[in-house]
């Protein structure tokens, strides 16, 4: 499998990449290896798994771990695809609330 590196970029309209979603259509098949297959070198369920892939489930600290080691690259590239995921659909969600907040310059690190 060739090392890929994913760029965690912030597109205002855009709704980043799920990283079950990069493990569905690149690493899967890189490696040309079923879900089954995958899921038993995790160590997880296949169900657990499929959640992941759907985009369903998130990519926690532990799995993160996991699938640092099992594709042999950083756990925090993991995090960081979930953690962008999660605070745009958090954006989208609270946009109303956010907007009534107001917003204090200059009082805290940036």
């Amino acid at each position: 499998m060739s090392k890929r590196e994913y760029l965690v970029t912030e597109h205002r309209k855009r709704i980043p990449t799920h990283p079950g979603l990069i493990l569905k259509e690149d690493v899967l098949p890189d490696l040309g290896i079923s879900i089954t297959e995958m899921a038993k070198g995790l160590g997880i369920s296949r169900q657990t798994l499929h959640r992941i892939l759907k985009g369903t489930h998130p990519v926690t600290p532990g799995m993160a771990l996991r699938l640092g080691r099992f594709c042999d690259n950083n756990p925090m590239m993991w995090l960081k695809l979930q953690q962008a995921y999660d605070l745009k659909i958090a954006e989208i969600e609270l946009e109303d609330d956010l907007k009534k907040i107001p917003v204090h310059h200059g009082i805290f690190l940036h």
